[in-house]
C-alpha cells in the first residue's frame, strides 16, 4: 500500500472539464489515492497549465464551450513537447462517432461519463506503466 501511494504521489494528473462537479469528483478520487491533481475549466486554461505543471496524464471532457476536448487534444498532440502525454477523452455520449473522433484527434483512450473511481485508477495504471 505504501508503495502504491509513493508511486501515485510522484504522478501529476490534469483534469479538464467545464463541469465543476466533474472536476471536483475526479480531483477528490485521485488526491485520496495520492496523485497530484491540477484542474482546468476549459481547453484554453488547460493549455497554459500543461506548460506550467507538466502533467503525466490528461483527462479531458469532449464537450466544452470555447475550445472543446477534441480541439484541445489535437493541440496537445500537435505540440512536440507534449505529444507523448497520454490523453483520455471523456464524454457523456458513448457514441461511436465521438469515440472515433477522439482517436482521430490523437486521444489514447475514450471513456464514457460518469467515470468511476476504478476506471480512473485503472486507466492511469494502464497508460503510465
Amino acid at each position: 500500500m505504501a508503495e502504491a501511494l509513493a508511486y501515485a504521489s510522484s504522478r501529476k494528473v490534469l483534469v479538464i472539464d467545464d463541469s465543476k462537479t466533474a472536476r471536483r469528483h475526479a480531483e477528490q478520487v485521485l488526491e485520496r489515492e495520492g496523485y497530484d491533481v491540477v484542474t482546468a475549466f476549459d481547453g484554453f486554461d488547460a493549455l497554459a497549465k500543461i506548460a506550467d505543471h507538466q502533467p503525466e496524464i490528461i483527462f479531458v471532457d469532449a464537450n466544452m464551450p470555447r475550445l472543446n476536448g477534441f480541439q484541445t487534444c489535437a493541440l496537445i498532440k500537435s505540440n512536440p513537447r507534449f505529444r507523448a502525454i497520454p490523453v483520455v477523452m471523456l464524454s457523456t455520449s458513448g457514441d461511436v462517432f465521438d469515440h472515433a473522433h477522439s482517436r482521430l484527434m490523437g486521444s489514447d483512450l475514450f471513456l464514457a461519463k460518469p467515470v468511476s473511481r476504478e476506471d480512473l485508477l485503472d486507466t492511469i495504471g494502464c497508460l503510465l506503466h
